[in-house]
């Protein structure tokens, strides 16, 4: 049996040769400089002008970062969302992320996480995911849930920033584990977008994820699946200043 002949054949149903070959690529590559020549023409008698984005939305507020009517924004939204909301004393953070784990058993944080915190996971296995020596995919599905730090928050939005510092650490630990423990400093909840952008664009080339309550998506006949993208559960601990 001859072997497979690979690429395109001409009308009469053969291979076409090397020279046929050559003269369409000639062809192509005669065609593709017309295109861009007649581009470059047409940009020299009419150039492009950059746009001017207007940034005239709102990038204030009447409240300060973490004052009571900004928390009480950030915490009706992240309920709206479905998540679980404790607003604690720096004293209770351990025992706010304990109870929010409640039987959950393996638990990975990242090598950085406050260790009073990690105190409080005495009961558990706690895994330290190092960017050095970074769990699997398959390793982090095996664990019940992450517990971490947060850069900033949106009350208006109900967002939370994480920007891949050591209290937070990888991308991974915070999208593939079922349930997700975060805590966010009362002072680092802003009013606006704006203000928390600011915020994150000190360190532009850090990798970020927003986080706006659970990972919930819906088909074209609009049934909520949850888990998709990210933990089905979200715990958010808000401490007060």
């Amino acid at each position: 049996m001859n072997a497979p002949v690979t690429g395109s054949v001409d009308a009469g149903g053969s291979a076409p040769t090397s020279a046929v070959r050559a003269a369409r690529a000639r062809k192509d590559k005669a065609a593709k400089a017309a295109i861009m020549q007649r581009l470059r023409t047409a940009l020299a008698v009419n150039p492009i002008e950059a746009v001017q984005v207007p940034r005239n939305y709102i990038s204030s507020s009447e409240h300060a970062p973490g004052s009571d009517p900004v928390l009480e924004v950030f915490v009706d939204a992240l309920e709206d969302y479905k998540a679980n909301v404790q607003v604690v004393e720096p004293a209770q953070v351990g025992e706010a992320i304990a109870s929010a784990l409640g039987d959950l058993q393996r638990i990975v944080v990242p090598p950085a996480l406050p260790e009073s915190w990690v105190e409080a996971l005495a009961d558990k296995e706690v895994i330290v995911d190092r960017r050095e020596q970074p769990l699997s995919n398959h390793e982090l599905d095996q664990v019940d849930a992450v517990v971490t730090a947060s850069r900033c928050a949106v009350s208006h939005t109900g967002t939370i920033m994480l920007d891949g510092t050591e209290d937070q650490g990888r991308r991974a630990i915070t999208l593939v584990p079922d349930t997700h423990v975060v805590v966010v400093r009362a002072e680092d909840v802003y009013p606006t977008v704006p203000q928390a952008v600011a915020v994150l664009g000190e360190n532009p080339t850090r990798p970020t994820t927003w986080i706006a309550g659970p990972s919930a998506t819906s088909d074209i006949e609009l049934i909520r699946v949850d888990g998709v993208h990210g933990p089905r559960n979200l715990f958010v601990v808000i401490v007060k200043s």
